[in-house]
């Protein structure tokens, strides 16, 4: 299952983005577990002196960002999980912006370590989880923050996202 089949009922215009930006060819399960090894790899490389650097005033820093990852992956995989045992509850959207303030203050004090071990345990919940999944379950839908999701379209968003975040950090960051 590749993001090319997709159609425009699976996600909420502002998802189109990051489903966009992934190759048309790009196998979901395979790109979960592709995705994370990248960006371990590429965080790892970055000098250690960036992680609490913000590009300008009011934006998060590296480890936050990594902790919005973590919180916004743990939310669309719960979103997944829900569509996929057929629950028709709407659910409510989530504010990052909440989040962070919340989170923040601790992500910048945590080792950087910490944030890509819990990234590692979270992704590979995350493929446990859509490897789990049937061609049935992963096409059913339900709603979160007023719009229609496919649980299909919650695991390209999740590599969207991600690698969303990674393109951030290469042009603002360093």
């Amino acid at each position: 299952m590749n993001p090319k089949q997709l159609t425009s009922d699976e996600f909420a215009p502002y998802y189109k983005t990051y489903i966009d930006a992934l190759k048309d060819d790009t196998d979901l399960l395979d790109e979960l577990e592709i995705s994370l090894h990248k960006t371990i790899k590429f965080v790892q490389d970055i000098p250690m002196d960036k992680f609490d650097y913000r590009y300008a005033e009011g934006k998060w820093t590296i480890k936050e960002i990594l902790q919005h990852i973590i919180d916004a992956e743990r939310v669309f995989a719960y979103r997944a999980l829900r569509f996929s045992r057929s629950d028709e509850t709407p659910l409510p959207g989530f504010d990052e912006n909440k989040y962070a303030e919340v989170v923040n203050p601790t992500a910048n004090k945590r080792h950087l370590k910490d944030l890509l071990t819990e990234l590692t345990a979270v992704r590979h919940a995350t493929i446990t989880l859509f490897k789990s999944f049937t061609e049935e379950d992963l096409l059913k839908k339900g709603i979160a923050s007023n719009n229609p999701m496919s649980v299909r379209a919650v695991g390209f968003i999740i590599i969207g996202h991600q690698n969303h975040h990674l393109a951030v950090f290469k042009e603002r960051y360093l």
